[in-house]
C-alpha cells in the first residue's frame, strides 16, 4: 500500500483541486466532492499507516487510520443523507 498510495493521492488530490465548485451543489454534486476529498484524505492516512507500521512493525497503526477513515466516511455519509432528506422534502413541499 506504501508503494501504490502516492499515485492514488495525486489522482485523488486532482479531482478535489478540480471539484470545489460542487461541494456546495445538490446532493449528488456533494457527494462526489465529499468522496474526493476523503479519498485523497485517506490516501494520506494510509502512506502514514504504512511507514508507521514499517517503523514499529505493530498492527496498531493501521487499526488507528481504520477508525479515522470509519469516522471520516460515517460523517460524509451522514452529511449527504441530511442534504437528500432536505431536498426530497423541499421538492415534497413544491
Amino acid at each position: 500500500m506504501g508503494f501504490t498510495e502516492p499515485l492514488s493521492l495525486a489522482v485523488n488530490v486532482g479531482a478535489v483541486i478540480t471539484l470545489p465548485p460542487l461541494r456546495n451543489g445538490d446532493a449528488n454534486l456533494r457527494s462526489v466532492w465529499l468522496c474526493s476529498r476523503n479519498d485523497a484524505f485517506g490516501n494520506i492516512l494510509v502512506i502514514f499507516a504504512a511507514a508507521a507500521t514499517a517503523a514499529t512493525r505493530s498492527p496498531w497503526p493501521d487499526f488507528a487510520v481504520g477508525a479515522i477513515m470509519c469516522l471520516l466516511f460515517v460523517s460524509g455519509s451522514w452529511a449527504v443523507y441530511s442534504q437528500a432528506r432536505r431536498e426530497s422534502a423541499a421538492a415534497m413541499q413544491g
